[in-house]
């Protein structure tokens, strides 16, 4: 199977349908996996564009392959810029490079650096009792080492 090909065929889905590449492989059984998304988040229609988009500009008689496009899903890692950004205002759990770990809100994502915010809990300084207090963390995204959206049930 042809990768530049192929990519090619996705490269033009992907601009028809607004949309982003998060991953793409061909393994040696010719089985294609792409996952892709939008900002808005992708529709099935999407999904469905992108496919047909990609099989019906290839051969099955002169190569069979396999195709499967999909989004990623609820728990997967964020593995490209523009699923920070789709993700601003969700909570988000990082963990880092030198294993420290934070949950909070994604504020921003700009230049490669996200911004999180969380509130916690914290002894007061003069007599008893706790205050909330609000805390927030720039990560450079060189530095992370995985980051997924954390699922509230209120």
């Amino acid at each position: 199977m042809d990768k530049a090909k192929v990519r090619e065929l996705l490269d033009r889905a992907l601009e028809q349908e607004s949309a982003f590449l998060i991953d793409f492989s061909i393994s040696s059984s010719n089985v294609i996996n792409v996952s892709v998304d939008t900002l808005e988040g992708i529709t099935l229609k999407g999904i469905t564009a992108v496919s047909r988009m990609i099989e019906h500009n290839l051969d099955r008689e002169v190569e069979d392959f396999e195709l499967s496009v999909s989004s990623p899903g609820v728990g997967s890692p964020l593995l490209v810029k523009d699923q920070y950004i789709q993700n601003i205002g969700r909570d988000l759990k990082v963990k880092t490079t030198n294993d420290e770990e934070f949950v909070g809100e994604l504020l921003a994502f700009e230049e490669e650096i996200l911004t999180l915010q969380w509130e916690e809990r914290v002894p007061k300084e003069v007599g008893k009792g706790k205050v909330t207090v609000k805390n927030e963390a720039q990560i450079a995204l060189a530095d992370v080492k995985e980051a997924k959206v954390q699922v509230r049930f209120n």
